[in-house]
């Protein structure tokens, strides 16, 4: 190889990284929806719908509610792809002899749109995250 083209090959080289290092990667959902203190925001507006819905409220009578918040804000921060890691059981086994109702189900939807449409979360990001839970369905209802 010529110094010549050995100097292109470096100088495309260069450019190539230059431009590359200025390239942006596309924001998260996690980053999109304001981070932690959003999703913590939108969970305890939803915890408190959850409680005044006659329709689900009893479900709820027992829970240990600030280990119920921490685990949720925890699992839809990672299921968003932030930084957080959802230690707690799978939805699976953790919903495991409730027998939670479609019905039930909705009425939980309807409670967390509620939140997330009081919050102003657009709607771009509102579709996301309902979508991203919405896989969790049939291990929770039925169970």
């Amino acid at each position: 190889m010529t110094w010549r083209r050995t100097i292109g090959v470096l100088l495309a080289a260069a450019v190539l990284s230059a431009g590359c290092a200025g390239m942006t990667q596309k924001p998260s959902l996690y980053d999109r929806l304001g981070g932690k203190p959003a999703i913590q925001a939108v969970v305890d507006d939803f915890l408190g719908d959850v409680a005044a819905d006659a329709r689900i409220n009893r479900r709820f009578a027992g829970a240990n509610i600030p280990r119920l918040k921490t685990m949720l804000v925890d699992q839809i921060c990672e299921a968003t792809g932030g930084p957080c890691k959802y230690a707690g059981q799978s939805m699976k086994a953790a919903h495991a002899g409730m027998k939670i109702t479609e019905p039930e189900f909705n009425a939980l939807v309807e409670d967390l749109v509620k939140s997330l449409d009081k919050l102003r979360v657009p709607a771009r990001e509102k579709n996301e995250l309902l979508t991203a839970l919405a896989g969790m369905k049939s291990d929770i209802v039925g169970q």
